[in-house]
């Protein structure tokens, strides 16, 4: 990736490309500092505290999972503190709806005046979302008494300045993600949230750090946890790498036709299907519904009982919670295959073009043998996603090191986008470097 930056830097066209993505980079970066106004900072320190604390399972609550997402922004309450979630969410929301509302399904087909459409639609529910988190955000930093006023007037004016300050933030990212989009390289959302993640780097090594104090200190086997954890995020890297170029070829076969005096057709193609269909998406349902009990938790904190134990089962040490976890991410993979891949559609495009499988009968069977080869990619991809989110669960319970940011989920974004972003690159560099015979 490295020497692709490298190639792309000596082209005037991309060079400009990359300086600008660095730029809006740079300015979420700024405004991830920036906190809102009518806070008590140090009151906020102390209640985001366990969102740092190695041994503390906060991180896994959905305010730990908001924090990693936003770079640390969130447990600072600062201007991108709702970082990109509410556009994702609003993504997500979008595409279960194009599936379940004819209207929207039919908007999908109409080419790009019909993205365009849902696009809009998309901004206005990421806004609204950003309102309605940003409105829940100030509700329990009130319960919790960092807001500056407590009562009256100054509380209503403060709550609606720092409410409108979290969702102009929210507008303000999404429409940094679009300009990347047009001015710079990669897609912007996901260069916004690798930035993000990019930006925990530094808190994860200090945890690792930490650990090489209490090795220095009498805990010895963290002299050997600590080099193991980087061996394993290195192999995790290079599985990811690998899973995310893996695809399945369905060979294809298409028909001579003679149009006039012209010969069309007859030459072998493939249908080629990625492991990853669901990509990172899967993952992030199910941490985020299983995240919901420590997240009330948080807000209740019930120190006995029925549901102090309840809320205690679904800690992520826990064998309900992993188990769980592996099941809801096997079950969000082949729901999302389900609405974004359809047989008998692909069956039908293909017969409409005189294209067939070799030894597979166009119409039903046709459809029988891709969904049988969805059900099993599917599988793949599934067991490998669990098996990503899973493995540093299993080593914190395992080796009792806890705090480190660098989840399942944050690196395959980290993965994703870094593999993504250098075959954009690539293909404009193929795309300029290209000469034709009038050249």
């Amino acid at each position: 990736m490295l020497k692709t930056i490298r190639n792309a830097w000596t082209i005037p066209d991309l060079r400009k490309k990359i300086l600008f993505t660095f730029l809006i980079v740079l300015v979420f970066r700024i405004g991830s500092v920036i906190p809102v106004p009518f806070l008590d900072m140090t009151a906020l320190s102390n209640l985001m505290a366990p969102l740092s604390d190695i041994n503390n399972g906060a991180s896994s609550s959905m305010l730990g999972y908001l924090n990693t997402l936003s770079g640390g922004a969130f447990s600072n309450a600062t201007l991108f503190a709702m970082g990109v979630t509410p556009y994702i969410n609003s993504s997500i929301i979008m595409q279960l709806l194009t599936v379940a509302i004819p209207p929207l399904e039919r908007m999908s087909k109409e080419g790009e005046v019909g993205r365009k459409k849902i696009g809009k639609i998309t901004r206005y529910v990421t806004v609204l979302l950003g309102l309605i988190q940003g409105g829940a955000y100030f509700f329990y930093l009130y319960q919790k008494n960092v807001t500056t006023y407590s009562e009256g007037f100054d509380l209503v004016y403060s709550g609606i300045i720092i409410v409108l300050a979290f969702t102009a933030g929210t507008a303000l990212m999404m429409w940094m993600g679009e300009q990347i989009n047009q001015y710079g390289i990669g897609n912007g959302i996901s260069i916004l949230l690798f930035a993000g993640i990019i930006a925990r780097f530094p808190y994860t090594i200090s945890v690792l750090g930490q650990y090489l104090d209490a090795a220095a200190q009498g805990s010895s086997q963290f002299y050997v946890l600590v080099p193991l954890w980087v061996v394993v995020f290195l192999a995790v890297v290079w599985v990811i790498t690998f899973m995310q170029d893996s695809e399945r070829k369905i060979p294809i076969q298409y028909a001579k036709r003679v149009v006039g005096r012209k010969m069309y057709g007859g030459q072998s193609s493939h249908l080629p299907i990625k492991v990853a269909l669901g990509g990172v998406l899967p993952i992030i349902f199910a941490s985020s519904i299983l995240s919901i009990p420590s997240t009330i938790k948080m807000f209740w904190n019930p120190t006995s009982g029925f549901w102090n134990s309840f809320f205690n089962a679904f800690s992520t040490e826990g064998w309900l919670y992993m188990l769980l976890y592996f099941i809801f991410i096997i079950a969000f993979a082949y729901f999302y295959t389900t609405i974004q891949y359809n047989p008998i559609e692909m069956a039908n495009n293909l017969k409409q073009n005189n294209g067939t499988i070799p030894g597979i009968r166009p119409g039903q069977p046709t459809v029988e043998f891709i969904s049988k080869i969805l059900s099993r990619i599917t599988l793949i991809g599934s067991l490998f996603l669990a098996l990503i989110a899973l493995l540093p669960l299993i080593y914190a319970a395992a080796t009792d090191m806890r705090g480190l940011s660098m989840g399942g989920t944050s690196v395959i974004i980290i993965v994703g986008v870094a593999l993504e972003t250098s075959k954009q690159l690539e293909s404009q560099m193929m795309m300029r470097h290209y000469k034709g015979f009038l050249d």
